[in-house]
């Protein structure tokens, strides 16, 4: 703090507290001679009393120390960050070069040894010195400024605002005696005694070492020791000792990190900090620390900084940076490491804590290599993807990664490449505002259709028509008309199950298993297994008009790590485990400490989850993800997702680690199918990003074969087939198709009814497999009825059946019972038609030939 102007009133002020401060002096002398002498005379006078009632005790904090973030890599740990306001490593005493502690006892304490905790000489000499207004120094010794920076630290621990620490900081180090310094002296004097009778010498001269502030934010000879020379305090020469020592008068006068600083530069060779190591010399030389000779070397050194910067924040974590963002967040909201905002951000950069996390850095590894195939920037379009990896049965978080650098400063963010958001994750952990999840999505729909008793393989009509949804929530039955819902290259749907849905992503196909469900349960159920919107809304409270129809298309926006954490609950048999990025928390000794708390909770029922995988299954080895298989031999489910060519995913998982991958617009809406990089269009770079990733994961934890599936929700579905004859062809197919049937129609036929209308079917109407195909037949209004002509004679049958329109006649043979030889005229006019050939009755065209037989 700047010194004031001393006024009249403030020396008299000063003379005033001088003679208080001289009231105690018989009993300070007492307890600097024999520091165990209880203070126990000299009672009478007002300053005595005051200062026997004063606190005793002041309790050594913990240090403000880094906190550090690991992985552990084949069972090392590995930084990945540390975050601090002090940058400090605590040192043991037999760490510190003993020239250390030479240099700083002959600067600022030689008595050290010898005083009871309070130099009364030299505080004493400092007062007087202080009220003529000639010295700005304290005069305190080493115990006494251990005790100013432990309350100076407190000041930066506690304080809420910056005005409250700067009054605190005022208060802890104000030494001028006639504006409330006298009190504050006799009581670091009390507590410096006491504390003289509680720790030995070198505990207190290491403790003043490792909290006393070097410049800036370094603290503690350790730190300095590495900032400023780039060694280790075993390792400080003499005159870098000096120079250290000298910088805790005025540590940020003194500090040499600003080579081009005009009046303590590299160019006047660190003039005032030069003056300073000097005397701190002298006084060495002076007390006899070091001989004539090591004084004149050291002397004759000039001051040369190694500046060795100690980094903080994620960028340190390289393409780990968003992972350890993530961390970062969970500490900075978990309530384990804080009841408020403030304490939970002290905690992070003054906590010390060593924070072990789950990362796998094999898989983090793989992951930044698959997905570098994605341009960091492109022109015309905001790109972004991501990549995460989840441990099934336990939510670990093996990998993150995206494909921007982490940018830690305001100033990164104009360069396209970088970027602060993690794709990742949530909004309240550094996350976006969510993506489409398109198709992916699907996957509730699937679900809640086999918690409600459904088979796969019940057959439904998937083709593109008019819906009617229940939206569920006690919000009505909406409507879809034909044409608001479209297929994937245009596909007018098909009648099928939702097995074959599933697996080409049909969007009519589940708007039909919606028509069955509501919308409401099936976002409900996406809640259940962890989904929000990436706000942390819940899917079926989503915007001014929830659980709408489209919802079941993924229309919501949703961070990637909740659909991880879906793939992962379905490979695990059901169980939901919240994502876990944290293994273990250790303070800086090492001791256990608690950890956010996740849990595990069982969200589906084993045969629901085991038919889901099977249905998935699916989807890679036959159907829209064949792009993105493993060819590993390693079980695999997984789901496509494109939303409006704006958004694309990749989802799924082996029984050990489910991969989601996501490539999109950040921002805008321009369409990836359109647009192409390093070989790939946009939209095909997932299936270039999740199957190496999975591959990875595949190679190291491997994976099971998924349960079989439930016979009851795989089971063939018998139905009611309609009989279709006499309708036309539109009104025959609508209602087969409603039905639940596939309809082939055949070339027509030759009938007796109108042209166009059915005249057979097959299978006939009863009782059928759900799915089966149902051929029909329509006429073609060219067919023609076998009129009944036997017991005519064959002239009259001729007549007959030219009559009924048919041209192609072939009468009896002439002779007596139709014996060709016979030509009895008698005979032959006596003879009778017996039949014809097609017979009678029989429909057929008018061309055809009929035969006619007598007797």
């Amino acid at each position: 703090m700047p010194h004031k102007k001393r006024t009249a009133s403030g020396v008299l002020g000063g003379v005033l507290g001088l003679v208080g401060l001289s009231a105690v002096a018989g009993i300070l002398v007492t307890a600097t001679v024999t520091p165990a002498i209880a203070v126990t005379g000299y009672a009478a006078g007002n300053a005595i009393s005051m200062f026997e009632n004063m606190p005793s005790y002041l309790e050594l904090d913990e240090l403000m120390e880094p906190t550090e973030i690991y992985a552990t890599h084949n069972g090392e740990p590995q930084l990945l960050a540390r975050f601090y306001d002090q940058n400090r490593v605590p040192m043991q005493f037999d760490q510190v070069n003993t020239v250390v502690y030479d240099a700083v006892l002959a600067s600022e304490d030689k008595n050290f040894y010898k005083h009871g905790g309070v130099d009364l000489v030299g505080t004493l000499s400092a007062v007087v010195a202080n009220v003529r207004g000639t010295s700005d120094r304290g005069g305190s010794s080493i115990s006494q400024q251990y005790v100013k920076n432990i309350l100076v630290q407190r000041c930066e621990e506690n304080a809420a605002t910056t005005e409250e620490r700067d009054a605190c900081y005022y208060e802890a180090t104000n030494g001028d005696i006639s504006e409330g310094g006298l009190q504050r002296k006799l009581q670091e004097m009390r507590y410096a005694i006491q504390l003289e009778k509680s720790y030995t010498k070198d505990e207190i001269l290491l403790g003043y070492l490792n909290i006393v502030n070097f410049g800036g934010s370094t603290y503690g000879i350790g730190a300095a020791a590495k900032y400023y020379f780039g060694v280790d305090a075993a390792n400080l020469t003499l005159s870098q000792a000096a120079t250290l020592a000298g910088m805790v008068q005025e540590p940020n006068g003194y500090r040499i990190d600003n080579p081009d600083s005009e009046t303590n530069g590299a160019a006047n060779g660190y003039k005032k900090t030069l003056d300073r190591r000097n005397y701190v010399l002298t006084r060495m030389l002076a007390d006899g620390k070091i001989t004539q000779g090591e004084y004149d070397a050291a002397i004759a050194e000039p001051i040369t900084p190694n500046i060795t910067p100690t980094d903080q924040g994620c960028q340190m974590a390289g393409g780990s940076a968003y992972f350890c963002d993530y961390v970062r967040t969970i500490v900075e909201n978990d309530p384990v490491f804080g009841e408020t905002d403030d304490e939970r951000k002290a905690a992070l950069r003054q906590g010390g804590y060593r924070i072990y996390t789950t990362i796998d850095l094999d898989l983090q590894i793989a992951a930044e290599q698959a997905i570098s195939v994605v341009p960091k920037a492109m022109d015309g379009i905001n790109l972004g993807s991501s990549g995460v990896q989840l441990e099934v049965g336990t939510g670990r978080v093996l990998s993150m990664v995206q494909n921007k650098n982490y940018a830690q400063s305001a100033s990164q963010l104009q360069d396209p490449t970088f970027s602060a958001i993690n794709f990742n994750t949530r909004k309240a952990n550094g996350g976006s505002n969510g993506f489409n999840v398109g198709s992916t999505y699907k996957v509730f729909t699937l679900l809640e259709w086999l918690e409600q008793g459904h088979s796969v393989n019940e057959t439904l009509n998937g083709t593109l028509r008019t819906f009617k949804i229940d939206r569920g929530c006690d919000l009505g039955v909406q409507t879809i008309k034909a044409g608001a819902v479209g297929n994937f290259e245009g596909s007018r749907g098909y009648v099928s199950t939702p097995f074959k849905f599933t697996s080409d992503s049909l969007n009519s196909g589940f708007f039909a298993m919606a028509e069955k469900l509501n919308v409401c349960d099936i976002n409900k159920l996406a809640d259940r297994l962890g989904v929000t919107i990436a706000d942390g809304t819940k899917t079926y409270e989503a915007g001014n008009s929830p659980n709408v129809p489209y919802d079941i298309l993924g229309s919501m926006n949703i961070a990637p790590i909740d659909m991880a954490g879906v793939y992962a609950t379905i490979a695990s048999g059901g169980t939901y485990c919240e994502p876990k990025a944290i293994d273990r928390i250790t303070d800086s000794a090492g001791n256990e400490l608690a950890i956010p708390e996740t849990t595990c909770t069982r969200v589906l029922d084993e045969t629901v989850a085991a038919t889901a995988a099977y249905t998935l299954a699916n989807v890679i080895n036959n159907g829209s993800a064949i792009a993105s298989r493993t060819f590993d031999g390693v079980p695999v489910i997984g789901k496509t997702g494109i939303h409006e060519q704006f958004q694309t995913w990749m989802d799924g998982s082996s029984t050990k680690v489910a991969t989601v991958v996501w490539v999109g617009n950040v921002e805008g809406f321009s369409e990836l199918h359109r647009i192409w990089a390093n070989g790939y269009a946009l939209w095909r770079m997932r299936h270039a990003i999740w199957p190496d990733m999975q591959r990875a994961a595949n190679a190291k934890y491997g994976g099971d074969a998924f349960p079989t599936p439930d016979a009851n929700l795989t089971r063939q579905v018998y139905i009611d087939l309609p009989s279709v004859i006499g309708m036309t062809v539109d009104d025959a197919t609508r209602t087969l198709e409603g039905a639940g049937f596939s309809v082939q129609v055949t070339d027509p036929v030759d009938a007796a009814e109108a042209a166009g209308i059915i005249t057979a079917q097959d299978p006939g109407a009863g009782r059928v497999t759900g799915g089966t195909t149902v051929r029909i037949s329509p006429s073609n209004g060219q067919g023609v009825t076998v009129p009944t002509v036997a017991g005519m004679t064959p002239d009259k049958a001729v007549d007959a059946l030219r009559s009924a329109g048919f041209t192609s006649i072939t009468p009896c043979a002439p002779g007596g019972g139709g014996d060709p030889g016979n030509d009895n005229a008698a005979e032959n006019s006596q003879r009778k038609v017996t039949g014809t050939d097609p017979a009678a009755g029989t429909v057929t065209g008018r061309g055809a030939t009929i035969t006619l037989t007598c007797g």
